[in-house]
Order: C-alpha cells, then structure tokens, then sequence
C-alpha cells in the first residue's frame, strides 16, 4: 500500500507543484492559452491558487517522508478532492466545459486518502 501512495501521490504532488508555479508566476496573457477561465478570475485569487497548489504538493510528500504531523498528507489530499471540486464548478459555469482532467485528479486523490490514513 505504501509504494502505491508514494507513486500517485508523487505523480500528483508533481502536477500541482507544476501548476500551481505556473500559477503563481506567469501572468494573464500566458495562462489564457491553457487556463480559459483565468479571464473570470482576479489575479491575486489565481496567485493564491497556485500557492495553495505548490503547499498541498508539499503536504502530500513531506508529511509522510519526515513523520512529522503526517496528518497532514490526508488534510492536502482532501483539499485537493474539494479544489477539484471547486474547478469542475467554475469549469462547468463558463464557456470552457472541459473537466475529464478535473475528474481524473479527483479520483486518484481519492486514491491516496485512503493509504494517508494509515499514518493518523
């Protein structure tokens, strides 16, 4: 069980720490491109949407790694669910209805809960 958390949970930490530096530090010209509803967003809440990215990728890994507070890995993978959540909402409210990739990192978040638990 362990070596399957580490794999998804590596993948996604990857993802989100991927996005949500992309997030944090390209402007509104160059997310467009690949984030349409950048457009219905205030920047400094997509600024605070990638910082929230690039600490949960990190509360996926370092908990569990050091064994300090590894409660936390289950608390980032739950926020995520509920981010992902949040962007299929947004996703489906504008022009772009585009959520097969929201859909799949909700369920393999919901594939890491349950391994996050152990170290409670």
């Amino acid at each position: 069980m362990n070596i399957a958390y580490w794999i998804v949970a590596g993948l996604l930490a990857l993802f989100y720490l991927y996005s949500g530096a992309v997030k944090a530090i390209r402007d509104r010209d160059r997310l467009r491109p690949m984030m349409a509803w950048v457009d219905r967003m205030p920047m400094p809440a997509v600024r605070a949407l990638g910082a929230v990215e690039i600490l949960g990728a990190a509360g996926l890994i370092l908990p569990p790694l050091t064994g300090i507070a590894p409660w936390l890995a289950l608390a980032a993978a739950i926020g995520f669910v509920l981010l992902q959540i949040g962007a299929v909402a947004v996703h489906l409210t504008g022009e772009d209805r585009q959520i097969t990739l929201n859909v799949g990192l909700i369920a393999m978040t919901a594939l890491v809960i349950w391994p996050a638990t152990t170290w409670l």
